[in-house]
């Protein structure tokens, strides 16, 4: 721990040469009789660094002497290597502390760069949150224990269940690796020699066996994965018709995306819309949209959106 406190303490007199001990003790989160004792064992050590008394006074580090900050250790490059994931999803890797180290050394040697300090950091401009909008946590296996055992790559015997079912049944998989979607974790792995997605938080358990994983030649995780995505995303060959009110056609591009084949404007304040579908079932999904759109056709589409709409208003008859 202490280590590591005086690597952060380096760091942050690497990005500003001279900074209050109570301003360093609240940003190591210690008290400032702790920030001079790790000063003076760093200046015991040999590190050019000193407290200045008085009333500008402060924690100094002497211009010119500076950590090698390019240096990433181990965790510290694997914690960068997984891109796009929050510090939640970090978190339960078990990468948090390293991604945090990583980042406070690329910190330190972006402020020794000429001119880069009088342009405001990326990093202070954009923010990326892989996680879903009004999702709470779910129940299922801890993502940092399944990403550590899929190491072995071995083969795995889970207990999953699948979305129709009540009930968890066993099956042994061949794992690929972990894939975080819009805040959810699956795991990528062939059953019965074809690529699966599994959500884990319907995944309770899982064992990991002797035998090697039995992958198919030549996937790994990114072929599998885009494969499964391509799968899952694809808008379908059956064309449904409706006419939607134009002041609902951004919602249903956010919600429908890629589904939509094309729009076109009509009078009345109604526009057309094509929607491509893997069957004439999943229509349900216009449902969401209520009296604001109406299915014109195939004629078998717009029968099975009555019968939905039958079926919503009677079990929402008044009591």
């Amino acid at each position: 721990m202490k280590a590591s406190r005086l690597l952060h303490l380096l760091l942050l007199l690497q990005t500003r040469p001279r900074i209050t001990t109570a301003e360093l003790a609240a940003r190591l989160e210690v008290s400032r009789r702790t920030v001079l004792r790790d000063v003076e064992a760093l200046s015991a050590a040999g590190v050019p660094v000193y407290a200045e008394r008085g009333r500008n006074g402060g924690i100094v580090l002497l211009p010119g002497a500076r950590l090698n900050a390019s240096h990433l250790e181990p965790p510290e490059l694997e914690a960068l290597s997984v891109t796009g994931l929050d510090s939640e999803q970090l978190e339960r890797l078990g990468l948090g502390t390293a991604h945090r180290t990583a980042v406070r050394k690329i910190a330190a040697r972006q402020a020794a760069a000429p001119g880069v300090s009088d342009l405001a950091r990326l990093a202070d401009l954009v923010i990326i949150d892989s996680t879903a909008w009004l999702t709470e946590p779910r129940a299922g296996v801890e993502v940092a224990d399944l990403a550590s055992t899929l190491r072995r790559r071995r083969r795995l015997r889970i207990l999953y269940r699948r979305s129709a079912e009540e009930t968890a049944s066993p099956q042994v998989v061949d794992p690929y690796g972990l894939v975080g979607k819009s805040g959810r974790w699956y795991l990528v792995a062939d059953d019965h020699g074809a690529g699966r997605l599994f959500a884990l938080e319907r995944l309770t358990a899982y064992e990991a066996l002797e035998e090697p994983a039995a992958l198919r030649p030549e996937q790994t995780l990114q072929t599998t994965w885009s494969e499964l995505k391509q799968r899952t995303e694809s808008p379908g060959s059956t064309e449904v018709s409706v006419r939607l009110r134009s002041s609902r056609l951004d919602l249903a591009r956010r919600i429908l995306g890629g589904r939509i084949r094309e729009a076109s404007g009509t009078e009345d304040e109604w526009c057309a819309l094509v929607i491509r579908y893997p069957d004439v079932e999943s229509v349900r999904q216009l449902l969401q949209f209520g009296d604001h759109i109406e299915v014109l056709a195939p004629e078998t589409a717009r029968a099975r959106m009555h019968q939905l709409a039958a079926a919503l208003a009677e079990n929402h008859r008044p009591r």
